[in-house]
C-alpha cells in the first residue's frame, strides 16, 4: 500500500513541475522538435514492418517466412537493419540530449528553485550540463535494454507461434502434438512474464543511473551500482512506474496498427505527438523518483550513524 501511495506521489510530484514554470513547457517542445521530427519517418517505418511481421506470423500451417517470394523477404530484412540502425543511431542521440534537457531542468524545479527564464535556462544546458559522463552511462543503459528487448521479443514470438498452432486442425488429433505445443506454450508465456517483471526492474535502475549521471559524477557501471542501491526500498513503485510507461508506448503501436491510423500522416503525427509529451514526462517521473530515493536513502543513513554515535557515547 505503502508502494502504491507513492507511485501517486511521485506521478503527481511530476505533473506538477511543467506547471511551476511556463518556460518549462517551451524548452521541453524546443528540444523534443528533432526528436518530433525523425520519429515521424521513424514510424512510419516501424508502422509498415510490424505490418509486413504479422502477416508472416499468420502464414498458413506448413509454411514459413522463407516460402515468400525471395524479394518480399529481402525487402523485410532490409527494413528490420534500417530499424535497428535508426533506432540504436540516430534515434537514442536525439533523445540523449532531450533527456539533458529534460533532467536538469526538472531537478532544478522539484528542489524549488525558482523559475528561470529562456535565457538562463539556456545558459544552464549550454555551459553546466555535462555530457560526457550521461553519455557513457546512457551507452551502458543502451546496450544492456536492448539485450533485454530482444530476449522478450523472442520469447513473445515463440508463445505467438506454438499458441496459434491451437487451432491447427490437423494438430487436434495429434495428441503428442498438440501435447507439447501446450507445454511449450505455458513455459514460453512463464518466461515472458517474469523476464518483463525483471526488465521492468532492471529499468527503474537503469533510468535512474542515467538521472545520477546527470546530476551528479559518476558515469557507468558505478552509477548503474549506486542507483540500485537508492532504489532498493523503492522496487514495487518503479516496477509500477515503468508498466505504466511500456504499456503506454507498446498499447500506443499496436493501436495505430490495428486501427490503420499508420496509413494516414494524421495519424502518424498524432501518435508521435502522444510519443514525445510521454517521454518527456517519463523522464520527469524518474527525475522526481530519483531525488526522492535519494534523500530517503541518506535520511535512513544519517539516522543509522546517530545511532552509532549514541551507542558510543553510552
Amino acid at each position: 500500500m505503502k508502494q502504491v501511495e507513492e507511485f501517486f506521489r511521485i506521478v503527481t510530484g511530476a505533473l506538477v513541475i511543467p506547471y511551476r514554470s511556463i518556460n518549462f513547457i517551451i524548452s521541453s517542445l524546443v528540444t523534443s522538435l528533432p526528436l518530433f521530427s525523425f520519429l515521424i519517418f521513424y514510424e512510419m517505418i516501424l508502422q509498415r514492418t510490424l505490418g509486413e511481421a504479422s502477416e508472416i506470423l499468420v502464414l498458413p500451417p506448413g509454411y514459413s517466412m522463407w516460402d515468400l517470394p525471395s524479394r518480399k523477404t529481402i525487402d523485410f530484412v532490409l527494413k528490420l537493419v534500417l530499424l535497428g540502425v535508426l533506432h540504436l543511431g540516430a534515434f537514442h542521440l536525439l533523445e540523449f540530449f532531450n533527456v539533458i534537457v529534460t533532467v536538469n531542468l526538472a531537478s532544478k524545479l522539484h528542489e524549488g528553485e525558482s523559475s528561470m527564464a529562456l535565457k538562463e535556462m539556456a545558459y544552464e544546458i549550454l555551459n553546466e550540463a555535462r555530457l560526457k559522463d550521461p553519455l557513457i552511462t546512457y551507452v551502458y543503459v543502451l546496450f544492456l535494454s536492448t539485450c533485454g528487448l530482444l530476449g522478450l521479443l523472442w520469447l513473445m514470438i515463440n508463445y505467438y507461434i506454438i499458441s496459434g498452432s491451437f487451432w491447427d486442425y490437423e494438430h487436434l488429433f495429434e495428441k503428442q502434438r498438440f501435447l507439447s505445443d501446450v507445454l511449450f506454450t505455458v513455459i514460453f508465456g512463464a518466461a515472458f512474464i517474469a523476464v518483463l517483471i525483471k526488465y521492468l526492474d532492471w529499468c527503474v535502475v537503469w533510468n535512474t543511473s542515467i538521472v545520477f549521471s546527470i546530476l551528479e559524477e559518476s558515469y557507468g557501471a558505478e552509477a548503474l551500482m549506486i542507483s540500485f542501491y537508492f532504489s532498493r526500498g523503492s522496487k514495487q513503485c518503479g516496477r509500477l512506474l515503468m508498466l505504466v510507461f511500456f504499456i503506454w508506448g507498446v498499447g500506443l503501436r499496436l493501436t495505430c496498427l490495428l486501427t490503420g491510423c499508420s496509413e494516414s500522416r494524421s495519424g502518424i503525427i498524432a501518435q508521435v505527438l502522444l510519443l514525445c509529451i510521454v517521454n518527456v514526462l517519463k523522464w520527469v517521473v524518474c527525475t522526481v523518483y530519483f531525488q526522492n530515493c535519494k534523500k530517503r536513502t541518506l535520511e535512513k543513513i544519517d539516522e543509522q550513524v546517530g545511532l552509532e554515535d549514541k551507542n558510543v557515547n553510552v
